[in-house]
């Protein structure tokens, strides 16, 4: 089994949280908005009410906190047949204008230059193997003058070790490694790529899109458990968001 399949049978475990929780999942989704440091790059984008594509959507519930932000329409893509099926379950009980398809990303299932905004938020780029494949990818199915953004956990923070007193990293990861194993939960035995900060940016301009923002900000957006970490006392960058926009 290779580090992809194995990745997807983790995922797909975890993907059973998903149906099994699916009444909670709903109520989230009723109410659900995004993050404020989230908003406060991407709000004025959203309220101009563009069509979306949410690479690895999960759960869906972010997807209906883009619709109450100003969305019209939201596609999302995931590669975990459960996590597709009970987030279109969700959409379709509340009659959101959601659509979700079961995908290995990128390529991206949709058509050249067909949605204003790229959204890949909260645990999506670190199973992502060719950064410069999937920003092509986001090139090709954005409208002239369309965006990415992105909000995310910061590369560095696979490097932290969750200690409640001390700051320290582990010394079974480096920023520069290629991959490293995701011990936590929900992902627990997934390999994940490290990409850096600078990969990133490299792969996004590579693909023809100008970074207008690049914020890092001291909060996880996910704390695993009740966990509590001196990492996120507020001295360390735990996320970032980044906004690209492709010219036209």
């Amino acid at each position: 089994m290779d580090d992809h399949e194995r990745t997807r049978e983790a995922w797909g475990r975890a993907g059973e949280k998903y149906v099994r929780e699916h009444a909670e999942f709903l109520e989230q989704a009723r109410t659900a908005t995004l993050f404020p440091h989230e908003l406060e790059v991407v709000a004025d984008l959203l309220r101009q009410g563009p069509e979306v594509l949410h690479l690895m959507s999960g759960n869906g519930v972010d997807d209906h906190a883009l619709l109450r932000a100003g969305a019209v329409r939201v596609t999302g893509l995931d590669y975990d047949e459960r996590a597709v099926t009970s987030a279109q379950e969700r959409a379709d009980a509340l009659g959101a204008p959601i659509r979700y398809v079961r995908a290995d990303v990128p390529p991206f299932p949709v058509p050249d230059a067909s949605v204003d905004l790229v959204y890949t938020g909260k645990g999506a780029v670190v199973w992502v193997a060719d950064l410069d494949a999937w920003a092509q990818e986001t090139a090709r199915v954005l409208r002239p003058g369309g965006h990415l953004f992105v909000h995310e956990a910061h590369p560095m923070v696979p490097l932290y070790d969750l200690d409640a007193q001390t700051t320290r990293m582990r010394d079974d990861r480096s920023y520069f490694a290629a991959s490293h194993v995701n011990d936590t939960f929900p992902a627990h035995g997934a390999v994940e790529w490290q990409h850096t900060v600078g990969s990133i940016v490299t792969a996004v301009a590579g693909a023809g899109l100008r970074v207008e923002v690049l914020r890092e900000h001291p909060a996880p957006f996910w704390k695993p458990g009740e966990v509590e970490a001196a990492a996120w006392d507020g001295r360390l960058p735990n996320s970032y968001s980044l906004l690209a926009r492709l010219s036209g």
